[in-house]
């Protein structure tokens, strides 16, 4: 009995393989780790460095000495591609980890607390849903200029309202529970009933969801470099060298695909991983059955 109790896989072990038998969801875990390790080891994959630049190479086609050919500058875009992904994933993460922990604070306090004060917080929610996000991202510009930053608010400001109105609608289901009373009843305090009781049994939906906004998030942030109120030249970024393509799109087809094609890779991945957790964990919202 105690071997068999010693030979229990961890509960994480577990759940990577039940998502790795999903085709999916092994197809996803793929793609996302080619792109954080692409991310990761970027300095060791590239053969030149992201800003370097040379004339004389302007516009190359992809060969073995540029794997996806070069922009107007000669700077190697396999490598631009390769940094960028330290943008993406920078913002993508440290924007997401921000919502969730405003968006999980607000909605406890809105679910939990008098009927007032969850009428305020949905009137605050409400009321930043309502901006739409170009706008947004054009009035934060214009006051604090482009940059890493005002991309990450940006960010914070349309997806944090989402999660704080599902935390919302999950604790207003859960404080009349019977074990949440029973706290109550041993003279359990707010921010104990909050912590342990309440937010163990809300977070792990949110968390599902967090993984499918990561591509969303990165498609805002190559928007905005894009459009010129992102990251500032000459930072790699996905969305800049889509717009380094864009001119010359006809006579050097190959920047834009070096851009838009990491963008596409990344948005599969975690949508395919996002589905796949969110069958595996809740088995109620597999359409396939």
């Amino acid at each position: 009995m105690f071997e068999a109790a010693s030979d229990r896989k961890p509960a994480w072990v577990s759940a990577v393989g039940r998502i790795l038998r999903e085709p999916m969801g092994a197809l996803g875990i793929a793609l996302v780790v080619l792109m954080v390790a692409g991310a990761i080891f970027a300095d060791l994959l590239s053969l030149y460095e992201p800003d370097r630049i040379s004339p004389r190479d302007r516009f190359s086609a992809p060969s073995m000495e540029h794997f996806l050919g070069t922009d107007h500058l000669g700077r190697d875009l396999f490598a631009r591609v390769l940094h960028g992904g330290r943008i993406a994933l920078s913002v993508a993460l440290s924007s997401i980890l921000i919502s969730l922990i405003i968006g999980v604070a607000l909605g406890l306090v809105a679910g939990y607390g008098p009927r007032r004060l969850d009428n305020l917080m949905l009137l605050l929610l409400d009321s930043i849903k309502s901006f739409p996000t170009v706008m947004l991202a054009l009035a934060l510009v214009t006051l604090f200029g482009p940059s890493l930053t005002v991309v990450m608010v940006v960010v914070v400001l349309v997806t944090m309202p989402g999660y704080a109105r599902i935390i919302r609608t999950q604790t207003l289901a859960l404080k009349e529970s019977e074990f949440v009373t029973a706290a109550i009843s041993l003279g359990a305090g707010t921010p104990r009933i909050l912590r342990v009781h309440i937010m163990p049994n809300v977070i792990g939906p949110l968390l599902i969801l967090a993984s499918m906004d990561i591509p969303v998030v990165i498609a805002i942030e190559a928007g905005m470099s894009f459009l010129g109120l992102g990251v500032r030249p000459p930072t790699p970024s996905w969305g800049a060298i889509l717009n380094d393509g864009y001119a010359a799109i006809r006579e050097s087809p190959w920047i834009v695909v070096a851009g838009g094609l990491p963008i596409i890779i990344t948005t599969l991945g975690f949508t395919f991983l996002g589905e796949t957790l969110r069958d595996v964990f809740d088995p109620r919202l597999d359409t396939r059955r």
